[in-house]
Order: C-alpha cells, then sequence, then structure tokens
C-alpha cells in the first residue's frame, strides 16, 4: 500500500493537491485537498479491466465551473434548509439562498468549495489522509466556531472508510456527507439505469414541491422505493408514483435506515461485475440519481447528461432543524459530532 500527492492545481493563488491512496490489489483512490473531493476511484471489472467508477474532473477549473459537488464533502449542512433560515436559542439565523427559497449544502462556498489542510496516514494496515478545517463563527450564516476533521483511509481488503468528526464553541448545526456520483459501468460507457441497488430500509420521507421533507415517512411496500429485494434504478426513472416524478423522474429521497452491523446497502453493474457494499452510523441515506444532471459540460471526455451517476449520500434526516421529532443536527459546546460510512470494493469474477 501507498500514499502519494502532486499539486493538482492553484486557486486564488493557493496550490491544491491530489493525494493518491493505492492499494496491493490495484484499488486506487484519489482525492483532494479542495472541498475533500473524491475525484476519482479505479477498480478492475469482471475481466481485470481497470476503470474509473466515479464523476470527477481533472482540473480545478472544472471544478469550479460545473461541479454538482462531484465527490465532495457538503456542510455545514447537507441537504436544503427550508427558506435559508433557522431559530436556534431564540435568535433566527439567515443563511444564504442558493437554490431557489432554500439553502443548499452548506451554501455556495459552502465546505466543498474550502481547502482544508490535509495530512497523510501510512500506516501497517492502512494508508489514509486527514483533512481538517475551521469553518468560523458566522461563516455562510452558522454560528460558532467549528472545527471539522475528515479522515479518508483503505485498506488491502478493498475497504475504503469516511470518518467525520466535528466540535464547536457554541450551538451550531452540523451534518456531513460525501456527494461522490458512482458509475460502476466503467469510464461512464453507460447511465446508471441498469445498477442494482439493494437497501434495508422500509420507509423514506416524503418530499414537498421544494423536494424538502413534509415530515412524513412513506412505507416502501409496493412502491418503486422497495429496495429490499433489490432492482434497477430504471424502475424508479420509469415509475409514475408522484413522487418519483417529483424529483425529475428518479430518486432524491432520504430512506431511513436502522443501526446494523452488516452492509444496509450494495450497488452493483452486471455488465462489469463491479459492486459497492456500503454500511453507516447514519440514520439515513439520499439516494440520488443524476436526475439533473446538466448537459453542458464534459466529464473526462464523456458528455454529462441524465443519470449517469448516482449518489448514496449517508446522512441525518435533511432539514432536521424544522422537525422536532427528526434526529437533531444541533451541535453543543463540550460534545463531539461523530459519523462513519464504509465502503467495500468488491468485483466479481464468475460472470
Amino acid at each position: 500500500m501507498k500514499v502519494n500527492f502532486e499539486k493538482f492545481g492553484e486557486l486564488n493563488n493557493q496550490a491544491v493537491h491530489a493525494y493518491t491512496l493505492l492499494n496491493d490489489e490495484g484499488l486506487k483512490i484519489t482525492c483532494l485537498d479542495y472541498g475533500c473531493v473524491i475525484s476519482n476511484i479505479e477498480m478492475p471489472d469482471s475481466e481485470g479491466k481497470i476503470e474509473s467508477v466515479v464523476l470527477g474532473f481533472d482540473s480545478i477549473e472544472e471544478y469550479q465551473k460545473y461541479s454538482p459537488y462531484f465527490g465532495a464533502v457538503v456542510g455545514r449542512v447537507a441537504g436544503r434548509i427550508g427558506g435559508a433560515e433557522f431559530q436556534l436559542n431564540d435568535e433566527t439565523y439567515r443563511l444564504e439562498k442558493n437554490e431557489g427559497n432554500n439553502h443548499l449544502h452548506g451554501g455556495s462556498e459552502g465546505f466543498s468549495h474550502k481547502i482544508w489542510h490535509a495530512k497523510t496516514i501510512d500506516a501497517s494496515d492502512h494508508v489514509g489522509v486527514e483533512f481538517t478545517y475551521v469553518s468560523k463563527d458566522g461563516e455562510e450564516g452558522y454560528p460558532g466556531n467549528l472545527e471539522v476533521k475528515v479522515t479518508y483511509t483503505l485498506t488491502n481488503k478493498n475497504e475504503f472508510h469516511i470518518s467525520y468528526e466535528g466540535t464547536t464553541d457554541q450551538d451550531t448545526l452540523i451534518n456531513l456527507t460525501n456527494h461522490t456520483y458512482f458509475n460502476l459501468s466503467g469510464n461512464l460507457k453507460e447511465t446508471v439505469l441498469d445498477h442494482v441497488l439493494k437497501l434495508k430500509s422500509n420507509e423514506f420521507l416524503e418530499l414537498n414541491d421544494d423536494l424538502l421533507p413534509t415530515g412524513e415517512t412513506i412505507s416502501v411496500t409496493d412502491t418503486p422505493f422497495d429496495f429490499r429485494e433489490g432492482h434497477s434504478l430504471k424502475e424508479g426513472v420509469e415509475s409514475t408514483h408522484p413522487q418519483n416524478v417529483l424529483v425529475g423522474k428518479g430518486y432524491d429521497h432520504p430512506f431511513l435506515l436502522e443501526a446494523e452491523t452488516e452492509n444496509q446497502m450494495s450497488l452493483f453493474d452486471p455488465a462489469s461485475g463491479r459492486k459497492i457494499e456500503v454500511k453507516t452510523d447514519q440514520p439515513s441515506v439520499v439516494l440520488y440519481t443524476g436526475n439533473h444532471l446538466d448537459e453542458e459540460f464534459e466529464i473526462r471526455g464523456v458528455h454529462s447528461e441524465k443519470y449517469l451517476g448516482v449518489c448514496l449520500e449517508t446522512q441525518g434526516l435533511p432539514d432536521a432543524i424544522h422537525h422536532k421529532h427528526f434526529p437533531s443536527c444541533v451541535l453543543k459546546p463540550g460534545e463531539k459530532y461523530e459519523a462513519s460510512t464504509h465502503y467495500t470494493f468488491i468485483t466479481d469474477r464468475s460472470l
């Protein structure tokens, strides 16, 4: 196993670096100190052909100009905050309205757009990168000085681990996730419509016209949202279910998870034999099928299009500050925010 880094580009006269994690099985993960972006993951298919399985760019300029959060850590708060404001301790905090009337993914200058401090990890059983960032009181409208750490580690068992930590000096909000778009076909040769998702979830959150949770849950039974036995993403895209149609024909929904030691979800591409198994300690995963991917740009030579990638955004429940019955996203001084998600990359060579 090894970890190395090189200059990726410059942003505001500050260098941006790319860090490459490589294990002895040939799994290669590249991440940036800009937004903790996972810019590339390369893995073999059933015939041993190594290809990219995520959406990303090869220049910082493209991330700045086009990227819909490709591979980034988003925060302080992932997802939408309704009305771009919230009340905390009898004070009203107003945030940037960067998606209609709402605040999305921490704002247009959120964690996904910051240069983080990076430190490489080279241990006997894993390699990785530790990213740290201090979000100052008032940044993007949020209260409190928030110290955040995100750690990526890779093992020889093809296990990739993301851990998040945060502490604050006054009450604030935090809900972090990674916004990687997966496409297991390899080098984006197909969309993800034929990818098969298996997801241990009995309920998902109903969304309103602003794509905000209404506060109600819907049973997955007898709907295209029932992935308990596994089915293709295409079913939701072709569905007439009002919730599928609402988000642009597909999925952009939080599925409720129960804490388990076993993998709660898996994504499989039958054509390539590539599979990812995922488990998390978070209460939900937002499944997003790239319904609104812009067609105005290219991704490493491939024209962007709808359904070219799928996100599995493990996180706390979106807009939790406006729903008292959701698990709280408030972090107080003396407390420690902790979250983790574990990925295992598998190739079925029997195909």
